[in-house]
């Protein structure tokens, strides 16, 4: 199982991914679910997978060998894109011919998944960051102001944070606290969900990012979570009492 998230506020895009992959109760590893293309200072392009690992590698492999868009003659390259849009577009393409070839493979063997779905972030140039979803059969949607956040993966644990804490104006240090929360809360009720987490962030204007890998030393991530455990007992111990019939009352 996996968790990633991203969310695209006024002031920046923040992307978190899990790292934890699992084939089974006893083959539990490590695997980095967040990638990063381009140059630093001129564009930067961020991808998280939530899916079949196979896929994901023969998706990585074609972006980096290029991939032949529909009607053109020679292949694309993200790092070359002129825009997150047809950055969008070339890797759902690039999705739809990787499950392609991972299916000529394991057609004879039942229950094998090839789904994967992307988020795709990024900024071109110092424009605004853009955030997309790229699905399976490699369309695609664009995170817009009203709900300003993605998820994929284990989704239901997170979102109630993300619904109630954030939105398109959220500062973009809170924005991180609240993309943290969703994490921990998520690893808090799934097991699958793990340690590391890969975080970047990135500013409007700036075609650079911060990557930051949070792992079990970290002091702030462990604390965020004993704090944010207790303030939910605050909280529910500061509701009054229900004024319902309660047997033996």
């Amino acid at each position: 199982m996996t968790y990633c998230v991203g969310l695209l506020v006024k002031e920046g895009l923040v992307m978190l991914a899990d790292t934890r992959t699992n084939a089974g109760i006893d083959n539990i590893s490590i695997y980095r679910k967040l990638r990063v293309f381009g140059e630093e200072g001129k564009r930067i392009i961020a991808l998280t997978a939530a899916g079949s690992l196979s896929t994901t590698q023969s998706l990585v492999n074609r972006l980096n060998e290029g991939v032949l868009m529909p009607g053109k003659e020679e292949p694309e390259f993200v790092e070359t894109a002129p825009t997150m849009f047809r950055v969008a577009q070339i890797v759902g393409e690039a999705l739809v011919g990787a499950k392609r070839d991972i299916e000529s493979v394991v057609q004879q063997q039942e229950d094998v998944s090839l789904d994967v779905t992307l988020l795709v972030g990024g900024s071109i140039d110092g424009r605004a960051p853009r955030l997309f979803m790229i699905y399976g059969e490699g369309n695609f949607i664009e995170c817009g102001m009203d709900t300003p956040y993605f998820q994929i993966g284990e989704l239901k644990y997170g979102k109630p944070i993300l619904d109630r804490m954030l939105n398109y104006r959220t500062p973009l240090p809170k924005a991180i606290k609240v993309a943290l929360v969703s994490m921990n809360s998520t690893m808090r009720s799934n097991l699958g969900v793990g340690l590391p987490i890969d975080m970047l962030v990135m500013r409007p204007g700036q075609s650079s990012v911060t990557l930051t890998r949070i792992d079990e030393d970290d002091e702030y991530y462990h604390d965020l979570g004993a704090r944010w455990t207790k303030a939910l007992s605050q909280a529910i111990d500061g509701i009054p009492e229900p004024s319902y019939p309660i047997p033996g009352a």
